[in-house]
């Protein structure tokens, strides 16, 4: 038995609003790049049972874009979260989810993604999705079992 979980950088932010980090909406392109990545995860079958999501503006609006019909909770250890803190929040995850999907911020997003999957990445793009699969039935052993990176997508990459 696996559990994947998907780990999304939020999409492009818009750095001329002038307001706070937290408050920071989408830009154009970050509007256009989060439906367009939403259809691709739909395409691939990558519809998690439930989604995590930090409750930064930004973060909220690549969710509501992806539209990906799923459960969505927010949780403000997202927002400024090391790879350990996001570890420990996907290690509380219910056993009964298979499959789950955080949107969060880099550098943590891309680090966690290197730590589950023993795989150098260099960074990831906003809006990129890393898809990992975690050979365990229990989510508290996430980073201490098997796992492997199953793919990466980012709006740029071609297909």
């Amino acid at each position: 038995m696996a559990k994947t979980l998907y780990l999304v950088r939020h999409a492009k932010s818009d750095w001329e609003t002038g307001q706070a980090d937290f408050d920071r909406p989408l830009n154009k392109r970050g509007r256009r790049d989060a439906p367009d990545m939403g259809r691709r995860l739909k395409q691939r079958g990558a519809l998690p049972a439930l989604l995590v999501c930090s409750p930064a503006r930004r973060a909220i609006e690549t969710c509501e874009l992806l539209d990906l019909g799923t459960e969505t909770v927010f949780n403000e250890t997202i927002y400024e979260a090391s790879a350990g803190e996001l570890l420990d929040l996907v290690q509380q995850l219910d056993d009964r989810v298979e499959s789950a999907m955080l949107i969060g911020h880099n550098p943590a997003m891309t680090w966690l993604a290197g730590l589950l999957s023993g795989e150098r990445i260099e960074g990831m793009p906003t809006c990129a999705v890393a898809a990992i699969e975690i050979e365990t039935a229990r989510w508290r052993a996430a980073g201490a079992c098997p796992a492997r990176l199953l793919w990466r997508d980012y709006p740029r990459k071609a297909e």
